[in-house]
């Protein structure tokens, strides 16, 4: 009896795995040219400095444990998060602006041009639906709000990042597809055309038209669907108009990185950065509040938006934790820089520096 409940669960098992979802790791000619990476090495795209997944003294038996066996105090938020439905149908092609999703999705219309950077909105942070569900209020866009999509870009391939639903709603809308290397496997596999789809390495231009320009970045973190790991590059990007340069920092802990970034590419009149489902456990691949601070600093922001918060709960702190401590540090150092903070669905003028935006995470339950 043991032996069938068990040959049925690892065929069960096979059977999910075989889902379009996982993607498809890369090979042939693709896999070639990963192999040829700066970043590849020993079989694996590896980090500038090494990078334990888990922080020295903990184990994943502990973290297994404490997500689903200690009682832990995470506060999911009880109230409705609240926001607001920007209609990016009929923004003027003029307008210069960004509108946040939760988490790390956003849309960026630029010089005329759309870009929606991981996009997930299918209410779900895991290939597993329904386990890592979003809160309430979080989901008040789907697919058919959006307008064609000039580039998708895409800064890992984690679940929270790539999801599968949204992509393939999202397929007959996109014109490119830009990536780390890898990752267009994936988007291959999904049946997008090979010829839409731009993947780079570190330390690579695109020049998008002659108003507009991308730059692929570092960043600190690693990658993986399926039990698969580190064999499609992270990345981050650098976003750069004639007059205007944003930095869109995807996931990444705390590195020289930042400070190469910077020196290379800033000042920035905006950074985005991973603030939020983050925990000393694993502080090399997530930033701390605090490595946020120092992480603006080393770009030369002007202006900062800390993303990755308020729709998933992916981590053990409460859910407004990292606006909460990001909002206090930033405001007791020596140098506070502003914060973007806006609800999902508003609109943020990029070249509007004096723009003000309320601490709306107070209040909410």
């Amino acid at each position: 009896m043991i032996i069938t409940i068990s040959i049925l669960l690892l065929a069960i098992l096979f059977y999910f795995l075989l889902h379009p979802r996982f993607g498809k790791k890369p090979s042939g000619e693709r896999l070639a040219l990963i192999k040829k990476s700066p970043q590849f090495k020993n079989g694996r795209f590896e980090n500038i400095s090494f990078t334990p997944e888990l922080a020295e003294g903990y184990g994943y038996f502990e973290v297994f444990y404490e997500f689903f066996f200690k009682k832990v105090d995470r506060k999911i938020p009880t109230d409705t998060i609240p926001s607001t439905k920007t209609n990016l149908s009929e923004l003027s092609p003029e307008e210069n602006i960004m509108v946040w999703f939760g988490h790390s999705s956003y849309f960026i219309q630029l010089e005329g041009k759309r870009f929606l950077i991981d996009p997930v909105f299918s209410g779900n942070a895991s290939p597993v639906y329904g386990s890592t569900k979003s809160f309430k209020g979080t989901d008040i866009y789907t697919t058919d709000d959006f307008p064609e999509i000039d580039y998708l870009l895409i800064t890992h391939d984690h679940y929270d990042h790539l999801d599968y639903k949204t992509i393939m709603d999202l397929k007959s809308k996109t014109r490119k597809v830009i990536c780390p290397l890898g990752v267009g496997s994936h988007f291959e596999f999904w049946k997008f055309p090979v010829e839409n789809i731009i993947e780079k390495d570190w330390h690579e231009k695109v020049e998008l038209d002659q108003n507009l320009t991308l730059y692929t970045t570092p960043s600190r973190h690693f990658s993986g669907r399926s039990i698969n790991r580190c064999n499609t590059l992270w990345t981050s990007f650098v976003l750069e108009s004639k007059d205007f340069k944003m930095y869109l920092g995807g996931d990444s802990g705390y590195d020289s990185h930042y400070a190469q970034i910077g020196e290379k590419h800033g000042p920035f009149d905006i950074v985005l950065l991973d603030n939020g489902q983050y925990n000393e456990k694993w502080k090399y691949i997530h930033n701390m509040p605090e490595d946020v601070i120092n992480a603006m600093k080393d770009l030369k922001a002007k202006r900062a938006f800390p993303v990755h918060n308020s729709k998933f709960p992916l981590s053990l702190h409460p859910w407004d934790e990292p606006l909460i401590k990001i909002t206090e540090l930033n405001a007791n150092s020596e140098n506070p820089i502003p914060l973007i903070t806006p609800i999902i669905g508003e609109k943020v003028e990029l070249k509007n520096n004096e723009q003000q935006f309320k601490q709306w995470w107070k209040g909410v339950k």
